[in-house]
């Protein structure tokens, strides 16, 4: 191969990761506007089947004061089905979307969403608190990749930005291990997995 050609591959190589950018999108998460299967059970409440951007199947499920969030065509058999915060917690009503850019398409990435989450104090008292949810998107498994304390940092959403931008896409669920990314404090809870992962 000459000199020529190696320098042109060079340029091209240059260009087609120059061309891609990583952006965000954000989407509203309305409950109301989702399909609603009613639980079979008292502390089973259902599961809701939702679009998000460029109409993603969006899948929760809920019980026991908690939820469960994912993503794709079959994201209720995905590992994010049945992955969780260990306390009590709920959704919100925005999903930001990470979304890499090429001349043609965006293609979504990562989802971040922030849950609200209620731990208890040492004195039995309730906490409020917030996580904000790094989950991975198909194409491959989807799964949570990492959580950010929204209250104890104030960079949360740059923090997991961050994380899913230098992360998601490599992710190997059922493997690689979820993290914790900066500070965390009061209200801050860690990760369930209802499959004992």
């Amino acid at each position: 191969m000459n000199r020529f050609v190696v320098s042109a591959l060079l340029v091209l190589a240059a260009s087609s990761a120059a061309a891609q950018t990583v952006e965000s999108a954000v989407t509203d998460f309305n409950l109301k506007k989702c399909h609603h299967i009613p639980g079979r059970v008292e502390e089973d409440y259902g599961e809701w089947c939702c679009k998000g951007y460029d109409g993603i199947a969006v899948w929760m499920g809920a019980g026991d004061q908690r939820v469960m969030i994912s993503f794709g065509p079959r994201a209720k058999e995905e590992p994010a089905a049945h992955q969780t915060l260990a306390s009590f917690n709920g959704e919100s009503e925005k999903i930001e979307w990470r979304t890499e850019k090429d001349a043609n398409q965006k293609q979504p990435f990562a989802a971040i969403m922030r849950w609200s989450t209620t731990t208890l104090d040492d004195k039995g008292d309730q906490v409020r608190g917030e996580v904000l949810v790094v989950t991975r998107l198909p194409p491959g498994a989807v799964c949570h990749v990492s959580y950010v304390d929204g209250r104890a940092n104030h960079n949360a959403d740059e923090l997991a930005r961050e994380i899913a931008d230098k992360h998601a896409r490599e992710f190997h669920c059922r493997k690689d291990v979820p993290t914790v990314l900066g500070a965390t404090g009061p209200g801050f809870s860690g990760p369930l997995d209802l499959n004992g992962n």
